[in-house]
């Protein structure tokens, strides 16, 4: 799988969201103030959570397994279907790579095999799961933001911040 690339070398402070099935909800909006680029790892359910987002910086998102045109609502076929499967986008530092994760179903292996698919990423960015997670331990990090709406938002609604300089990254909550 070969991700589509982006370009994005004046980021800094990049919010890492998935999963919002239709909506992000007002209080997390609050916190992308600051933000240069916001990322979205899948099921966006909507252009417009894709709206809400681009009103705080630059917006990079890939399609998730619920993105699809019967799932979206009347109308909007054509934005969802112009999601790419995943991205890379080139940051200060190295890469970020964008994928919903659906495509690695097995959770035992997901990490791995992520790592395995994207060897010279500096940071892997998935959803499907809703369930938080930063896996910094080996090079390429693996990090799930968890949901960004209702939809089962385990630990609530949130994301990360991701800071990015030529010395160090760092992930933050948002």
């Amino acid at each position: 799988m070969k991700p589509g690339r982006r370009r994005a070398l004046a980021a800094q402070r990049v919010a890492l969201l998935s999963d919002s099935h239709g909506m992000v909800l007002p209080a997390l909006l609050d916190r992308l103030v600051g933000i240069d680029l916001v990322v979205h790892a899948g099921d966006v359910g909507g252009r417009a959570v894709l709206r809400a987002l681009r009103k705080h910086g630059a917006l990079c998102a890939v399609a998730g397994n619920n993105d699809t045109p019967a799932q979206w609502p009347a109308g909007e076929s054509s934005i969802c279907q112009a999601l790419p499967e995943a991205l890379r986008i080139e940051l200060t530092g190295g890469s970020l790579v964008v994928i919903h994760g659906h495509q690695f179903p097995s959770v035992a292996s997901r990490h791995a095999r992520l790592r395995a698919a994207f060897p010279d990423a500096r940071c892997i960015v998935y959803g499907h799961s809703h369930r938080r997670c930063i896996d910094d331990d080996v090079l390429p990090w693996v990090v799930n933001p968890g949901a960004s709406g209702r939809a089962r938002a385990y630990e609530g609604a949130g994301g990360f911040v991701l800071a990015v300089s030529a010395a160090a990254w760092r992930i933050d909550a948002l």
